[in-house]
């Protein structure tokens, strides 16, 4: 019997492909404290790489090379599980095919038992999707090309009553097989500093250095929005969303183990007019290997010539899955030398004090360049939001953060702050921008109050904004009462500190347009506010109840004249 001993780290979170290809949400989690599993119950998800292609055993000695399988659990609940689980692993149907350990997560431990089974325990499931152990598979000594068999990973659980769960994992079965294609895409040598308009020839290459063939390829070109690559080939389907486009062209024929391949004509990459941090992602797998695109985008063929690939090299053939994944693509980071003009927009109302006004501010990107922080997933950018004196905050956006009137952090999240941070997402277009409605109840009736709108960089230590040439225009004002009043004031309420001049709430060149970005809050335009109360309007309705009230007692007081 072999132990594996457990890791310190949290849970590991499975990669970005794993995740997207594995997670399959269940229904909320409900442990029953003593009694039979029911429908409530939870169910995780067992997954992993359906296949995993193993390195021919190596005859002549020395150490045999390991393919790596991450075993992933599911945990569909917003919180994490407490309590006893067991995976079995049930490994007769590898017996001569494959060898197998463990490398256990964080807080399990792996036995194996002989050949045949082996059992991993631990007390706690993350929320989401964790790799729980990770299985180290070699060809096992005698094992021939094309050897073929599975592993069958069941699980239980106990709840805190040490009471076993009836069904509360879904078994995993998945396949491994001796030899196979390993595609590898080699790095193109780019110019990463591009001008806007610069092209470059992109001589897609790739080899297949594994033992089989490679029944057709699928070549995979992702580029982000500052990119284009004018070919429309007519075996490519094509997608776009608000960040990136992807073509996936299907490439037929037998790509031989040991030869190396090159495009027929080399691609065009352009960097175009709304370049700046860009990235060029390339990659190459074996056809029926490619998952699904997640994306809901309408796909379309292109019009033009058939992409090929022609052998730089030639070598013997054979066939089958990918021995090392990990080395089938390749990206390129462009950063072009390039501007983007954030602008701000506020907005202006009257009320009464008690009236509660909507208040629509933002920013709007005047172009040329669409901004991004595709890499890292980072806001490129944060309004900032001083609320004006007199007034409370009824209602602010999702994902907006209270903050002190200084900009410090405030633990108080419930009750309405002097001051607000609204991150933007991760990428806004040229023509974009990000739009935000806030709730604000005039509990003072100033003329003229006004709070500041700044469009500033995502953290409050990061106030500029490297690649906006016109920083005069990332600040506006939603102004209160800024005509007739709301009521009497002895003295006009000053502008906040950094503001515009007085008048409008907008500034004027800002021209919102609605946010293609996905962005949290209401879409809005920077017009007049929203009021539930005018100055005019409480004044005649004040006049018209005294009004009233004098006649009737006027016309009480002659009836009682007349009784007497």
């Amino acid at each position: 019997m072999t132990r594996f001993s457990p890791r310190t780290a949290p849970l590991r979170r499975a990669g970005g492909l794993a995740a997207t290809a594995l997670l399959l949400a269940a229904g909320p989690l409900t442990v029953a404290a003593a009694a039979p599993a029911r429908a409530a119950d939870p169910v995780f998800t067992l997954g992993g790489p359906a296949e995993t292609a193993l390195h021919p055993y190596a005859e002549g000695g020395g150490a045999p090379k390991r393919s790596t399988a991450g075993i992933t659990v599911t945990n569909p609940a917003d919180e994490g599980y407490e309590g006893e689980f067991t995976l079995t692993f049930d490994l007769t149907g590898v017996a001569g095919v494959a060898d197998v350990a463990f490398d256990p997560g964080p807080g399990v431990e792996c036995e194996t038992k002989g050949t045949r089974s082996a059992v991993c325990t631990g007390d706690t499931l993350a929320p989401g999707l964790s790799t729980v152990t990770g299985l180290l598979l070699g060809a096992a000594k005698g094992s021939e090309q094309g050897a073929s068999g599975t592993i069958r990973v069941t699980g239980e659980a106990r709840s805190a009553t040490s009471t076993p769960l009836a069904a509360p994992f879904t078994p995993f079965t998945p396949r491994v097989t001796v030899g196979g294609p390993d595609l590898v895409m080699r790095k193109l040598p780019f110019d990463h500093e591009p001008t806007p308009g610069q092209k470059q020839q992109a001589p897609i290459t790739f080899a297949n250095r594994g033992s089989r063939d490679a029944d057709g390829v699928v070549l995979t070109l992702r580029y982000s929005r500052g990119l284009d690559i004018p070919q429309r080939y007519s075996n490519c389907a094509y997608t776009t969303d608000e960040t990136w486009t992807t073509a996936r062209c299907s490439v037929d024929g037998a790509f031989e183990a040991g030869a190396t391949y090159t495009l027929a004509a080399p691609l065009t990459l352009e960097a175009t007019t709304r370049a700046y941090r860009d990235l060029f992602v390339y990659g190459i797998q074996e056809a029926g290997t490619v998952p699904r695109a997640a994306s809901t985008a309408r796909s379309e063929r292109g019009s033009g010539t058939v992409l090929r690939a022609v052998p730089l090299t030639k070598a013997p053939a054979a066939r089958g899955v990918d021995l090392e994944p990990g080395d089938n693509e390749q990206e390129a980071e462009f950063r072009t030398a390039n501007t983007a003009d954030f602008m701000a927009y506020g907005d202006e109302a009257s009320g009464a004090a008690g009236a509660t006004v909507t208040a629509r501010l933002g920013f709007h990107n005047d172009g040329p360049a669409w901004i991004g922080r595709i890499r890292s997933g980072g806001s490129v950018a944060a309004v900032d939001f001083t609320v004006p004196q007199g007034a409370t905050v009824t209602s602010a956006p999702k994902g907006c953060r209270g903050v002190t009137a200084e900009g410090a952090y405030r633990e108080d999240r419930k009750t309405p702050a002097p001051r607000y941070l609204c991150p933007a997402p991760t990428a806004v277009r040229d023509g974009g921008g990000l739009d935000l409605s806030f709730g604000l109840r005039i509990d003072k009736a100033l003329i003229g109050a006004a709070g500041r709108v700044t469009v500033r960089g995502p953290g409050l230590q990061e106030a500029g904004l490297p690649f906006d040439p016109k920083p005069g225009n990332n600040t506006a004002r939603v102004v209160l009462n800024g005509q007739s009043g709301g009521g009497p004031s002895p003295s006009p309420a000053p502008p906040a500190e950094g503001g515009p001049g007085a008048g409008s709430g907008r500034t004027p060149s800002a021209a919102p347009g609605t946010s293609g970005t996905g962005a949290p809050g209401t879409t809005g335009r920077g017009g007049s506010l929203a009021s539930t109360g005018s100055p005019a309007a409480m004044t005649a309705s004040v006049t018209a109840i005294a009004a009233l009230t004098t006649g009737l007692a006027l016309f009480a007081a002659a009836r009682r004249r007349r009784k007497a």
